[in-house]
């Protein structure tokens, strides 16, 4: 038993502690700072199962991808059990879509149907994708592919991320998401400066009406169709994630599918639990530690940082047509960090205002984001793949 003991914590290199560091500091996050819970959690124990030297959980290949087999290869100990939820869950790319149904369920449309402008911003605020996908292959430290991948950590939108991300990436499938998930909680502090830089006091002191129009029934039922038909037209390759988005949100407006609805977003919770899980559990210090997944960190600010700016000047360009100005700290909001984002525009708005109160409006752009970042995944699919 002692010589079991020795074995197990020989194998212990200053990578694993510190990515034992790097979990628990996740699960702090998650748990004290209630920064993402439901997701840090997960994968900061998710970091701990594959950077202690317990046998058998995970197993990779020569190229830090995890083996693959079935029950089978389980039982004679040649791969781990994390390794089927890998290939079953994220491989197959039915993780990311489950979610992205489920996500559906939860959204509201409203606002980006009562104010249809709100669709540019959540276009403009891409600008950050396709700056750092320059910026990372113009690099020379990653493919055209793994390019694309850390660009669309931009759009500040999960399951796109992960989807886009195991088909194109895998290899960098832990780092980018954790990056990304994480990066989100902290759009509090990356984005007030920006929009405290790019804006006048005059400009977020705007007054905007409190109540923005009242959608019909009807509107919210056609919304999802139309915009999956016009999505599968034009990006064809965006249909599968803009479609489980939007049959998700069909449920949820039809008003004869609550059942459905409320199923969906219980799915969304168990497929959240096992996302986070295993994105911690490609992340072995072997994996983790190398300069290109450093740098990783340093293009995902910047792909924030940009997407804010891109939201921004798109809300100020379209205020100089407008007879009715708009307060453009609403287009920061067009980062798809639902609904962090539009609780920064919110903050932000009425720190300049008390009076203001720019959380409704804001929404708007906050919720075309997710449509914006799910097209852009599938024009790098149909690009790249």
């Amino acid at each position: 038993m002692f010589g079991l003991y020795e074995s197990a914590l020989g194998q212990m290199t200053l990578g694993h502690l510190a990515m034992l560091l790097i979990g628990g500091v996740l699960i702090y996050l998650g748990i004290v700072k209630k920064m993402e819970p439901i997701l840090l959690v997960p994968i900061g124990f998710g970091i701990f199962m594959v950077n202690l030297p317990i046998a058998g959980i995970m197993t990779y290949t020569p190229e830090g991808l995890p083996a693959i087999g079935g029950v089978k290869e389980i039982a004679e100990g040649k791969i781990g059990i994390l390794n089927l939820l890998y290939y079953y869950g994220l491989e197959t790319e039915i993780i990311p879509l489950l979610i992205f149904l489920g996500v559906g369920t939860l959204m509201d449309f409203s606002p980006t149907i009562a104010r249809p402008i709100s669709l540019v911003f959540g276009a403009t605020a891409q600008l950050g994708v396709f700056i750092v996908f320059l910026i990372a292959h113009l690099s020379g430290m990653f493919s055209i592919n793994e390019s694309a991948c850390i660009g669309i950590i931009g759009g500040s939108d999960g399951p796109p991320t992960v989807y886009l991300t195991v088909a194109l990436a895998p290899v960098l499938l832990g780092p980018i998401t954790m990056v990304a998930y994480s990066y989100m909680a902290l759009v509090p502090i990356l984005q007030p400066p920006v929009i405290r830089l790019l804006t006048t006091k005059k400009e977020r002191t705007i007054m905007m009406k409190p109540q923005i129009r009242k959608v019909s029934k009807l509107e919210l039922i056609l919304f999802p169709i139309i915009v999956f038909i016009v999505a599968s037209l034009f990006v064809p390759k965006s249909a599968p994630l803009v479609g489980m988005l939007m049959f998700g949100n069909l449920l949820r407006v039809s008003g004869v599918t609550e059942r459905l609805a409320r199923a969906g977003g219980i799915l969304n919770d168990i497929l959240i639990l096992l996302l986070g899980i295993s994105v911690g559990s490609l992340m072995p210090a072997q994996v983790f530690f190398n300069p290109r997944t450093l740098l990783i960190f340093g293009l995902a600010i910047l792909a924030f940082v940009f997407s804010t700016v891109g939201g921004l000047l798109g809300a100020k360009f379209v205020n100089l047509f407008l007879k009715e100005k708009i307060n453009p700290i609403i287009g920061a909001a067009g980062v798809s960090a639902i609904p962090m984002a539009a609780r920064v525009a919110q903050i932000e708005g009425q720190k300049a205002n008390p009076k203001n109160y720019l959380l409704m409006h804001a929404l708007g752009p906050n919720m075309a984001g997710a449509i914006g970042t799910s097209l852009v995944a599938g024009i790098f699919m149909g690009m790249l793949r």
